[in-house]
């Protein structure tokens, strides 16, 4: 069975990695999975995606998809149990992860790495970021998730940026007044589908069995 997995190079902790995760969760797959160091990447996903970042998803056909938003799309295209491709939504949801991807990711590496960015102070680059956060506590205001009352692409293609920024000072974030956000924030971080994203791997190494993700009885 494990010889025709899809295989996703992924690392535990990045946000990219985390929503193709999630993806693959939420479409109900099966993937082998290799946990990788980024400061120590295997010549294997270098060979089929020469940029070295994660995640990196080989197909068992030999196609190869290195970009975490088409490796979620890739996923629930196969199966989406939980219709996070909801059409009526998926023009909102594009939007508001390129905006992720394109914006608010680039104040959150300076917010996080403040010491690297010395044009701005860390609370400056905190402000900056709080835009795109101002913008999804007015989404939730009456919903239960970013577009709706059900989970969509969006949800799980931006969660873990936003983790990412609270993680940064977890005393500073609780402080905000995004008691919306909050509330999403802590109810994805119980969802039972991201608890099983973050299980930690052993990291893998050639001639390792198959690890497959997620495991199941």
């Amino acid at each position: 069975m494990t010889a025709s997995l899809d295989c996703l190079y992924s690392f535990r902790r990045c946000p990219y990695a985390m929503r193709a995760r999630l993806g693959v969760l939420f479409a109900g797959l099966q993937v082998e999975l290799r946990e990788v160091i980024l400061k120590n990447k295997p010549a294997q996903m270098l060979a089929i995606s020469p940029k070295g970042t994660v995640p990196v998803l080989r197909l068992a056909d030999g196609v190869v998809i290195d970009e975490s938003r088409d490796i979620m799309v890739w996923a629930l295209e196969q199966q989406d149990p939980q219709g996070l491709l909801d059409a009526t939504v998926l023009e909102q949801a594009n939007t508001l992860i390129e905006q992720n991807d394109n914006e608010f990711k680039y104040w959150l590496d300076r917010y996080k790495y403040a010491d690297r960015h010395v044009e701005m102070t860390q609370a400056e680059y905190r402000q900056r970021g709080e835009a795109f956060l101002q913008v999804l506590e007015s989404l939730l205001e009456s919903r239960a998730y970013l577009l709706g009352d059900n989970p969509s692409i969006a949800d799980i293609g931006v969660m873990p940026f936003v983790r990412q920024f609270a993680h940064v000072d977890r005393d500073v974030f609780s402080q905000l007044p995004y008691l919306n956000l909050q509330r999403w924030l802590q109810g994805w971080l119980a969802h039972p589908l991201f608890l099983q994203t973050m299980i930690k791997l052993p990291v893998w190494q050639e001639g390792d069995e198959v690890l497959v993700f997620p495991a199941r009885p």
